[in-house]
């Protein structure tokens, strides 16, 4: 029997039907990104604020480098002389109506050299904000690497333990089956029982990284920091060993990174700007012509030439000792700043070998005997040759193992992300 009541719950019906498929007409449109690395990148590269505003101003130096060569603005100045007419009429500001009017056009000329100095300046600056902006992604894209690699250890992690948790439950079984057979004490099912409770609680522990975890991922993309995210699939391929050769990836350091790219740049500015607070010994000139206007006809035409005499020569020479400080603080700057990137890719080198090495062990040497210690403790448990805790024993060595190997995948990724963060590419 159709009712208002059944009307109202048939609305409601629609209308939570319309809310769950929007939701999924939008998330079918676009994707979460999380899955991959790349996604996560992608969607930084596109609309991280912070790297946007470097952008900007990148580009905004590189505008500014297009008028620093420019000449200043020429001057025009209008003088109307003798307004009365030696008192022979009111005051008039009419050029036909008074004694003379002179129209005055003049342009400075910086000295020979000055206009292509500051373009040159302006120009360096412009390649150093464009190095920065690079380094700002590097640094960004490095950040997003190092948590995606977090991220796909938290989620590995937790997969892993509630493998171990249903082997646990399976365990759990075994004991009661012996203990009710009365093979085996009461103690080994409470055991069992102990330790699927601080499973369960470390799977709880593993929920909160991974909120936190996500909440980081989310600030570096600029989403909501409780936006969902794609579950993690799969980690990059590590580069090769003869990729990750020292004195080669020196030379693309020297070249390719941008910090060192924008210390560079700041460094030929300053030798730019010493350059020119030298030539700023010589002065810069004016000229100008002026037609002078005696009532309603031009008669006369006049010639001017300005110079400025540079003769405070104290001041000039604390700008000239100022700029070659400034010159050498650039220089030692830079070098400071490769021998930190020299530095810190020698270190990520070595980690990202160690745990290359590490992983290799444990997938071809240590897991293996893990499981076939495990496979062999459980055989003898259920004919009562070893005790459940030597059984227990087995499982967490099986269950440590592989911790330590997706903790080695994580950390190789990570030494990568700042591997290439110092490169200013990816390998």
């Amino acid at each position: 029997m159709f009712t208002p009541y059944s009307f109202a719950l048939s609305v409601r019906a629609c209308a939570a039907a319309l809310a769950l498929a929007f939701p999924l007409a939008a998330t079918a449109a676009e994707p979460l990104p999380g899955n991959s690395v790349e996604s996560l990148l992608a969607w930084a590269r596109e609309r991280n604020p912070e790297y946007a505003s470097m952008r900007h101003e990148a580009e905004a130096a590189r505008e500014r480098s297009a008028s620093a060569g420019a000449l200043p603005d020429p001057k025009i100045r209008v003088e109307l002389e003798d307004i009365t007419r030696m008192g022979e009429q009111n005051a008039s500001l009419l050029p036909g109506r008074v004694g003379r009017a002179r129209y005055q056009v003049m342009q400075e000329l910086p000295w020979f050299g000055k206009r292509d100095l500051r373009r040159d300046i302006a120009a360096f600056e412009a390649d150093a904000a464009q190095g920065k902006a690079g380094g700002t992604w590097a640094e960004l894209s490095a950040r997003i690497k190092a948590a995606y690699a977090q991220y796909f250890y938290i989620a590995q992690n937790e997969r892993l333990t509630r493998e171990i948790l249903d082997l646990m439950t399976s365990l759990e079984k075994v004991t009661q089956a012996r203990y009710a057979g009365g093979l085996a004490a009461q103690s080994d099912a409470i055991r069992a029982q102990v330790e699927q409770t601080s499973m369960r609680n470390e799977l709880l522990m593993l929920e909160n990284d991974r909120r936190m975890t996500c909440s980081r991922l989310n600030m570096l993309l600029a989403r909501p920091a409780t936006a969902p995210l794609a579950d993690p699939e799969r980690l990059r391929p590590l580069p090769s060993p003869a990729q990750l050769d020292y004195t080669a990836l020196e030379d693309r350091v020297r070249s390719r990174n941008p910090l060192l790219a924008a210390e560079d740049a700041k460094l030929k500015a300053a030798e730019k700007s010493r350059d020119l607070t030298y030539r700023n010994r010589y002065p810069d000139v004016a000229v100008g012509f002026a037609p002078v206007q005696t009532g309603k006809s031009v008669k006369e035409w006049e010639v001017m030439f300005e110079m400025n005499i540079p003769l405070q020569q104290s001041s000039r020479r604390a700008m000239e000792r100022e700029s070659e400080s400034m010159l050498s603080a650039a220089r030692s700057r830079r070098d400071a700043t490769a021998n930190q990137v020299l530095s810190e890719l020698a270190e990520n080198l070595s980690g990202l070998d160690t745990a290359r090495r590490t992983e290799a062990l444990i997938a071809n040497s240590l897991l293996p005997q893990a499981e076939l210690t495990y496979k062999s403790a459980l055989a003898s448990y259920e004919n009562g040759k070893v005790d459940f805790a030597t059984l227990l024993d087995a499982q967490r060595q099986i269950r440590a193992a592989r911790q330590n190997q997706i903790k080695a995948q994580a950390e190789a990724q990570a030494r990568l992300a700042e591997i290439e963060r110092i490169l200013g590419e990816e390998l």
